[in-house]
């Protein structure tokens, strides 16, 4: 399913320009335009999900796919061993910006503002 005014829809439909790095049928990630560290990739689901929140217990089985293809992009990215940072926001209070679930992978630096 496609939101046709999503910004990842256009991106993952090939309607805007993106940098995939990685493809399979239920995933897609690319740079992210404005990185926050020098590896700092967005994993997005093809398939149009508005949030976190917005997941069904049917949608939890692609929520992991997102969090196992960050997995192995921080292997392929060389970022694995030295680690490296997973981060999904949802809604507007968790500074969510797009509305389509998407998990940032981030690394390559010292990750600053500890959590937990």
């Amino acid at each position: 399913m496609k939101d046709a005014n999503c910004i990842f829809c256009k991106i993952i439909a090939g309607e805007i320009p993106g940098e995939p790095v990685y493809q399979d049928d239920a995933v897609v990630a690319i740079r992210d335009i404005n990185p926050q560290a020098p590896v700092h990739l967005l994993i997005l689901p093809r398939t149009h999900l508005a949030s976190l929140a917005a997941a069904t217990p049917e949608d939890m089985p692609l929520v992991c796919r997102l969090v196992q293809v960050a997995w192995l992009l921080a292997a392929k990215e060389k970022v694995a061993q030295r680690g490296y940072r997973v981060v999904i926001n949802s809604g507007p209070e968790g500074d969510q910006v797009v509305p389509h679930l998407h998990v940032h992978l981030l690394g390559g630096r010292h990750l600053s503002g500890r959590i937990g």
